[in-house]
């Protein structure tokens, strides 16, 4: 239990359940994915939500049952009682942060970019930060600011309804039924192989920018928290796998990463190929220069790249840990591959087969 993350939950409760209503066809705010999500992560010891709880009778009743300490905001005539739940929430949150110190996260559930200052205040006491909203009632401006957010909409548990079916006119009869279904699950499932080469491209840049700054091995565990550092939104079940380590053994199964024994047991360390496909890149980098440069000439960087990709359509430099096609060039340069000059005189980098 000491090794546990203790968790304090605040709900800016009309935020939450007005964002489900508008934008989950009306059906009610239910607190259980939420508290599902974060027994993930810990151990919930404060559990407060804040409203006027006239308005919302129904769900005073779920909340006690999942023993949720209700927060009284009355209305008060010429003042506004969103403010006023805002502004006790926060206050409450700080001197929390302060008066117990064994809190290590707090979970601030709104998605009003108000709330935004004090998620800046709770890290700079060094607490970590997880804000939960509704997707399409959330600031923009706060889900960068927390160390992660969960878009309810999202959690396990929720159900989302269809979108709503637009209305059309009666199509016409026709004397061949077409067949749109098998045209759907394919470009379903390129869109997903589009999402995942998306995300191994980040993942690839996020391992070599973390081996660049530290001599120290790149774990599993460090490699979600940077991730989630850069994307607060990003969560692996949004790609389809069901865990993190799952999501590496599908990557080190493509070779796009390689994985080894770590120093805990279920947190491998992760790292980049150091053959294999950079060499083949590197090999169709020379052999690319070698048929466009000619008696000896040389070939300019700019439009280099095009020419790989008609050679190799699935090249990028990107999935080899490289963030620029100069990095890659640079890289092929000292492994011996080709020889890059910079020349004034073109404005331009030129790359030349190597002689030995």
């Amino acid at each position: 239990m000491d090794h546990e993350d203790r968790i304090a939950l605040f709900l800016d409760y009309e935020n939450l359940a007005l964002g489900v209503r508008d934008h989950h066809g009306g059906r009610p705010f239910d607190f259980r994915p939420i508290a599902d999500a974060l027994a993930e992560r810990g151990r919930v010891v404060v559990r407060r939500a804040y409203a006027d709880w006239s308005y919302f009778d129904e769900d005073r009743r779920m909340l006690t049952r999942s023993h949720v300490e209700l927060i009284e905001i009355p209305q008060r005539m010429g003042a506004s009682r969103k403010n006023a739940a805002d502004i006790k929430m926060a206050v409450d949150a700080v001197e929390l942060a302060f008066e117990r110190g064994y809190i290590s996260t707090f979970v601030i559930c709104t998605g009003d970019s108000d709330f935004t200052p004090l998620v800046h205040k709770l890290r700079e006491l060094n607490k970590r930060v997880i804000g939960v909203g509704v997707e399409k009632s959330t600031s923009a401006l706060l889900p960068p600011a927390c160390d992660e957010f969960l878009y309810y909409d999202r959690l396990e548990g929720v159900d989302v309804p269809p979108p709503a079916a637009r209305r059309a006119r009666p199509a016409r009869p026709s004397p061949v039924e077409p067949a749109p279904e098998p045209v759907v699950e394919t470009a379903a499932e390129e869109e997903s192989a589009r999402d995942v080469d998306t995300l191994a491209v980040q993942l690839v840049q996020t391992v070599a920018g973390m081996q660049g700054s530290s001599s120290g091995d790149v774990t599993a565990s460090a490699l979600k928290r940077a991730l989630l550092r850069k994307d607060p939104t990003f969560s692996e079940s949004d790609y389809g796998f069901r865990t993190f380590g799952e999501l590496l053994r599908h990557l080190a199964a493509h070779n796009v990463v390689e994985l080894a024994a770590g120093p805990a047991k279920g947190d491998p360390e992760v790292s980049l190929p150091e053959q294999g496909d950079r060499e083949v890149a590197f090999g169709l980098l020379r052999s690319v220069v070698v048929d466009l440069a000619a008696d000896g000439g040389a070939v300019a960087l700019s439009g280099l790249k095009d020419q790989l990709r008609r050679a190799r359509p699935d090249f990028s430099e990107k999935k080899l840990g490289y963030r620029s096609f100069l990095q890659f060039c640079k890289a092929a340069a000292t492994d011996g591959a080709v020889e890059l000059r910079w020349s004034p005189e073109d404005g331009d980098y030129l790359l030349t087969p190597h002689t030995p």
